[in-house]
């Protein structure tokens, strides 16, 4: 017997509680598992299990080693679980909820080429400004712009982004200059409603962090609202610079305070997928991330190419 099926072996001894309960399981002998046990001791040197006729129990040594032995189990398990997945088409559902003004804007016109690859894979797609319980709402993947606190979650940064400040060009003409945070004092600020009365906007510059409560003209929890509303010169928002990338290459917004890094909530932003861990990744969700990671940068870049191409 190799040293890897007496591993083995002792894993699930210990796991049935006795050496009949594992040779049933093996197709072996009490007196044969009992042998094979004693042969890994020997070549290791040291005793693993304390033996009484009525109970088995691991030494101190032993517990160390079926620790390890599990792990190593289990890591050949995921290895033959990945091989396999190489050779079967990912199918099933795939259940994927993202931020509404992501999952329209980019994520969406993705999809169809993402299915043209995999078309025995079903996408159930919901879009909310919330974020969901994996398990509970037996989701696969949440995409959102910061990364999960719950640290029993998977994350993937699909993409790296900032939060910039934006205002249609007859807005900046008739109303106040805004050279520094302090000046947004003067206008109508469009924010994103986060259930707080005062709206903190974050500004980085030079290394020094200003932190600063906003006026707010009107609030929503619909990014694409705020674009509109800006768009339409009611105001400056605070919005993620891929949702308005297209709008700002079209002249129909423009960017405000430039050189300060602005946030309402963490300067890591991003697009983050989050997933469930688990001993191996589903190959489902693994194809779906490998898309997204490759083609999200590039779907984002070529709107803005569109919008500045049909504006010239």
């Amino acid at each position: 017997m190799s040293h890897l099926q007496a591993m083995e072996l002792l894993v699930t001894t210990v796991r049935e509680g006795s050496f009949s309960a594992a040779g049933r399981r093996a197709g072996l002998s009490p007196a044969s598992v009992s042998r094979h046990i004693g042969e890994l001791e020997a070549m290791l040197g040291v005793q693993l299990l304390n033996r009484t006729t009525r109970h088995l129990s691991l030494t101190e040594a032993g517990k160390v080693y079926v620790q390890r032995a599990e792990q190593i189990l289990h890591s050949i398990e995921d290895a033959a679980a990945a091989a396999l997945a190489l050779q079967k088409a990912p199918r099933g559902t795939l259940r994927v909820h993202s931020r509404m003004l992501f999952g329209m804007t980019v994520l969406t016109p993705l999809l169809p080429s993402f299915q043209k690859q995999y078309p025995e894979l079903k996408i159930e797609l919901s879009l909310s400004e919330r974020r969901v319980q994996l398990r509970e709402h037996d989701f696969d993947i949440d995409l959102q712009i910061a990364a999960p606190s719950d640290p029993s979650l998977m994350q993937r940064r699909l993409l790296a982004s900032e939060r910039i400040l934006v205002a249609a060009p007859d807005y900046v003409a008739r109303a106040p200059a805004v050279r520094a945070p302090a000046d947004l004092l003067q206008h109508n600020c469009l924010t994103y409603w986060l259930g707080a009365e005062a709206v903190v906007w974050k500004f980085l510059h030079k290394g020094k962090l200003t932190e600063m409560v906003v006026p707010s003209s009107f609030s929503s929890n619909n990014g694409h609202v705020l674009i509109q509303l800006a768009i339409m010169g009611h105001g400056i928002a605070l919005l993620d610079d891929y949702t308005v990338a297209s709008e700002l290459a079209r002249g129909r917004l423009v960017r405000l305070l430039p050189s300060y890094r602005v946030t309402n909530s963490t300067f890591d932003e991003g697009i983050y997928a989050t997933y469930l861990q688990t001993n191996y990744l589903p190959e489902k969700i693994r194809v779906f991330l490998d898309f997204l990671a490759e083609n999200v940068p590039g779907q984002i870049k070529r709107r803005s190419m569109r919008a500045s191409s049909s504006a010239a």
